[in-house]
């Protein structure tokens, strides 16, 4: 299926309405005030005492510039499981390896709106995690900056005004906060709820 895309050209993974391939576009050419539904994912990294990297987008990037959000974010590839997009990412982004990599939000989907250019995603949301705390060197492309806080104080700032952060990271936070007050703690989700359009690639890696 994927076997005609041009190997010089990002692309994202196309849902339909049961969050199931329908096929595939250019990264470039999609985000618009109608961007069709799409396969992307969120990470929030952590070193070993529960410290979150926090990200600021880059001031002159498509969507929601100069925000504040999450670790890492991202689309994989037609033939790339979550984990690696999410490997490839923090290396290009922000020129890090992660330790560990766990989904804790199988399900996450949204749609925001920023300056009449629309995000319009089936998101899964996972943690990932690293033994030594590593310094960022962040790709001024992608990240304008990065800061280690404690989670519970990031948590805290969202709570208190949720416009602080990218709409996707504000829906993020409530869901992560169910799952409990340590971030180390939070129960790992199976594969299985994952959407369709992300399980079909591991297959192929089983």
């Amino acid at each position: 299926m994927t076997a005609t895309l041009d190997p010089d050209v990002e692309y994202v993974v196309l849902c339909g309405s049961r969050h199931e391939r329908i096929g595939y576009a250019p990264k470039a050419e999609i985000h618009t005030d109608s961007t069709p539904l799409h396969l992307a994912f969120s990470c929030y990294l952590f070193d070993q005492e529960g410290n979150f990297l926090v990200t600021w987008r880059a001031k002159h990037k498509q969507t929601f510039p100069g925000v504040r959000t999450n670790s890492c974010c991202g689309h994989p590839g037609p033939d790339e499981i979550i984990p690696e997009a999410i490997e490839r990412r923090f290396t290009d982004e922000l020129g890090i390896a992660v330790d560990r990599i766990e989904l804790v939000l199988p399900e996450f989907r949204y749609e925001a709106t920023m300056d009449g250019v629309r995000e319009n995603e089936v998101c899964p949301v996972y943690r990932a995690t690293v033994a030594q705390r590593p310094e960022p060197a962040p790709n001024p492309d992608e990240v304008h900056d990065t800061v280690w806080i404690p989670w519970s104080d990031f948590v805290a700032e969202v709570e208190a005004d949720s416009t602080s952060v990218s709409p996707w990271c504000a829906l993020q936070v409530e869901q992560l906060k169910a799952l409990g007050p340590d971030p180390l703690a939070w129960p790992v989700a199976d594969d299985d709820r994952l959407p369709d359009a992300a399980r079909e690639p591991l297959e192929s890696h089983r």
